[in-house]
């Protein structure tokens, strides 16, 4: 891994000892990765990642969301009815309304549903691509960026598991969830203006 990419999952797994929240992180096959670029042409930098530490069972606990990481071997099972039809090909057309092609989903709001998801379209010079989430249930599928890379969403992944240590994690009042907000937004300007102004996470 790259070290920006590598700092961020370095500090992923920090924050979930410091927590002592249950995590599994391995490190994927890479004749599977290799599939998988060829099916979904995921970038180098999550192509990395998968390699280095795949999320087996990952997922973030915050006052406002929990994202829960698709693993490798279920990533392409994620895809089918989405950028993939039932056979496992490419799709040429949306099978949902609004999803395009180029999505790729690489996690869940396991409070919501709603689906995160790289923009395969236009990898830039790091190899990254940013990461989108939009509302699950809808007539059409409206993204919303949620980091400008791979590595700064792994980023503030970690930035809300840090800022949410100390909140109880279950019976949150709405007061609880504003605080936490209000201080997490300050901390993500420091490293992606854009995804702060794009509102997601605040």
């Amino acid at each position: 891994m790259d070290s920006d990419l590598a700092e961020a999952v370095s500090s992923l797994k920090g924050v979930f000892e410091q927590r002592a929240v249950p995590v599994t992180f391995g490190k994927a096959d890479p004749e599977l990765v290799d599939r998988l670029k060829a099916s979904l042409r995921i970038p180098r930098r999550y192509r990395e990642f998968l390699l280095h530490a795949d999320p087996v069972d990952v997922e973030t606990r915050t006052p406002s969301e929990r994202v829960r990481l698709v693993p490798s071997a279920r990533l392409l099972d994620e895809q089918r009815g989405f950028c993939l039809d039932d056979a496992g090909a490419l799709v040429q057309k949306p099978t949902a309304p609004g999803w395009r092609p180029s999505w790729i989903i690489v996690g869940h709001s396991a409070l919501l549903g709603d689906p995160y998801f790289l923009d395969v379209s236009s990898p830039d010079a790091e190899g990254d691509c940013p990461v989108y989430s939009a509302m699950s249930g809808t007539d059409n599928w409206k993204p919303r960026l949620c980091a400008s890379s791979f590595a700064l969403f792994i980023r503030i992944l970690a930035l809300g598991m840090e800022v949410a240590d100390g909140f109880a994690e279950e019976d949150l009042d709405m007061d609880d969830e504003q605080v936490f907000r209000d201080t997490f937004g300050p901390k993500i300007r420091q490293y992606d203006p854009a995804a702060l102004k794009a509102g997601h996470w605040t």
